[in-house]
């Protein structure tokens, strides 16, 4: 599973491996994003609801999830732990079925990546300092989920994803 903060390198990360013809899934935030504005909502619309929003994206994150094979290996761009890492940032009280869903997850390894200069775009509003925590809580999340956490350095994007497939190995060995 491949996460971070925004402007980490997640989706290159993942769209890298995908080529590489690993199994990956797409980020759930951005497509709810962008299934919202086909029908003509702004993302200043879109983010304005933000208890809207992430019960959207975890019920995405759900369903995709819930569709994996446990015995195959498959990057995730983000996963259900992120969806509590933005609840505790956004300083809402976690979706109970969030809460209830995160006693029955399993994850091989997670590849924390360090963050990059914070790139903005049309769905990744966020200031520096919003990336750092974003970033600080999606560690610590997984930390007390006791899942393994891979730090991955900022390197260039083919030593990377050579790094994490490295790691891989490592992990099921």
């Amino acid at each position: 599973m491949i996460t971070g903060g925004p402007s980490c390198g997640k989706s290159t990360m993942v769209r890298a491996l995908a080529a590489l013809g690993h199994r990956t899934t797409h980020e759930e935030a951005r497509h709810y994003i962008d299934l919202q504005r086909i029908e003509g909502r702004t993302i200043e619309q879109i983010k304005s609801r933000q208890r809207e929003f992430q019960r959207s994206v975890l019920q995405m994150q759900l369903e995709t999830e819930a569709q994996l094979d446990p015995g195959e290996l498959v990057f995730l761009d983000r996963a259900l732990p992120d969806s509590l890492a933005y609840y505790r940032f956004l300083g809402l009280d976690p979706d109970p079925l969030l809460s209830e869903a995160l006693t029955r997850v399993a994850y091989r390894t997670v590849f924390l990546l360090d963050l990059l200069p914070l790139h903005h775009d049309y769905a990744r509003t966020e200031d520096e300092l919003a990336q750092r925590r974003i970033h600080e809580l999606i560690g610590e999340v997984y930390t007390e989920l006791g899942v393994p956490i891979v730090r991955v350095p900022v390197l260039p994007e083919a030593e990377r994803v050579r790094f994490v497939l490295q790691n891989v190995e490592i992990a099921a060995d």
